[in-house]
């Protein structure tokens, strides 16, 4: 089963792609948690992509793409994989079109979880509260001002890619502002003719 969810940040594609990797038994591919490991670790990319995202900035398509490539070609990803913030651009769905296709492999859904911007912005200030309650550390490009830039830079890049996908027939949408328990379920309902994929 190979999957994208779509959604603003905020949206809670995190949460449900965790649902999907232990219901399914595949590997959720976060670029954002490959990127921030990556940064972590000091790596040439890691360094390249550390300042971009602190600004809220997107990455660039070759340095998203090639993380991609590397991943979806891993043993634990044989079975199936749900993409988390990628692709972000129609260029990047084309890239990852044609890397699937080289490969013999094709998407199964792309989901939309579809939300009110306004009440994102609370649900993104609520968990920085509770992030920060609980002692953790916030990231950086949680904070307000950053959410409001890749909230612009989420309806200028990546919202076209819901045109995108309906064209070929394979967007589906789900209320995400919903409780996290129902929007599962209505994953569970699109889902459920490709389970045995």
């Amino acid at each position: 089963m190979r999957l994208i969810l779509l959604g603003p940040p905020g949206a809670g594609k995190g949460t449900q792609s965790q649902r999907l990797v232990d219901k399914h038994g595949i590997v959720q591919l976060s670029t954002g948690d490959m990127l921030r490991a990556a940064v972590a670790a000091g790596t040439p990319v890691g360094l390249k992509a550390k300042s971009i995202m602190e600004a809220g900035q997107l990455v660039p398509d070759d340095v998203v793409v090639a993380i991609i490539a590397d991943r979806i070609g891993q043993p634990d990803a044989r079975k199936g994989f749900v993409l988390d913030g990628f692709p972000r651009t129609v260029p990047q769905a084309e890239a990852l079109d044609k890397l699937l296709a080289e490969r013999g492999l094709k998407l199964d859904a792309v989901i939309e979880l579809k939300v009110d911007e306004g009440i994102l912005i609370k649900r993104i200030e609520t968990r920085v509260a509770e992030m920060t309650a609980r002692g953790e550390k916030v990231r950086s490009d949680d904070k307000p001002e950053v959410l409001k830039g890749r909230l612009d830079a989420y309806r200028a890049q990546t919202a076209p890619l819901a045109g995108y996908y309906d064209a070929k027939g394979m967007l589906r949408s789900v209320d995400g502002m919903a409780p996290v328990d129902q929007v599962t379920a209505a994953l569970d309902g699109i889902l459920k003719p490709s389970s045995a994929v």
